[in-house]
């Protein structure tokens, strides 16, 4: 079992919009509307980046700088770990339709938006961020797989690092093979020991083979959370919003469960 402590929490989906909105919905304090949020213009990207970027890249943006604000932490000076399922589907779909063309002209903007890490680089580039930034994908497992990559470098190198895992539904016909109900980005800044500042403590530890991954009861919320692989966390994120002692079961690898016990205030 690894444990490490959460410091600071961003989160951007329908009806979830910020912690402090997300935490009164996620803790049953408030009713859940899943209403689309806004369209996403994160203040950390200057006006001539932001129109190079895509809403994929935006919504990772957005919800690491709420993280980190919360935690106020320099940015500049975390780790980070990027974990997004699919990528950038909509580029990926445009590079697709660009290259079966008689004589394919495909954008440099948008081939360096299509690789798994490019939000990570504009985060680094906005930020100065000049540490360890690692990028995943995991299918069903990638938001579990960036929570267990962030608590091992906690435990070998790092101090503080940053998790963001963020996917957006692909065009058809990509989305007829890999369906997403919504775009959901949420992000952690995690940390290897309890500071002034920790709203708690996560034990994690790989779960009997037989436990089956917490479901939401709100049946809205629970659509969400099985309609998007980075969303997979939202049974963390509520445990989390209800500040209570709690056990929750994630998708991992090859069949198995990823368990993580929230310490409130540890």
């Amino acid at each position: 079992m690894m444990r490490i402590h959460l410091e600071g929490v961003g989160i951007h989906a329908p009806g979830l919009v910020g912690w402090e909105q997300a935490a009164a919905v996620l803790a049953g304090r408030a009713g859940y509307d899943p209403q689309p949020p806004a369209r996403l213009s994160p203040a950390l990207l200057p006006p001539d980046v932001r129109r190079r970027t895509t809403e994929h890249i935006r919504l990772a943006v957005e919800v690491a700088s709420q993280a980190v604000a919360q935690a106020q932490r320099d940015a500049a000076q975390l780790s980070s770990v990027f974990a997004s399922s699919e990528s950038d589907g909509a580029i990926t779909h445009n590079i697709c339709e660009e290259v079966a063309r008689e004589t394919p002209e495909v954008s440099p903007t948008r081939f360096h938006n299509s690789v798994n890490n490019a939000p990570a680089g504009y985060w680094c580039m906005a930020t100065g961020a000049r540490g360890p930034s690692t990028s995943l994908a995991g299918f069903d497992a990638t938001f579990a797989m960036g929570l267990l990559e962030a608590a091992c470098q906690l435990h070998t190198e790092a101090e503080a690092v940053l998790l963001v895992a963020h996917d957006t539904p692909l065009p058809e016909p990509l989305n007829g093979v890999r369906p997403m109900t919504a775009a959901f980005g949420a992000a952690l800044v995690l940390t290897r020991d309890p500071t002034p500042r920790s709203l708690a403590a996560l034990d994690i530890d790989i779960a009997q083979p037989d436990a089956a991954e917490t479901a939401l009861a709100d049946a809205a919320l629970e659509t969400l959370r099985r309609g998007n692989p980075a969303a997979r966390g939202l049974a963390l994120l509520a445990a989390l919003a209800r500040a209570t002692r709690a056990e929750c079961v994630l998708p991992y690898v090859a069949g198995q469960r990823l368990r993580v016990t929230v310490e409130p205030g540890a």
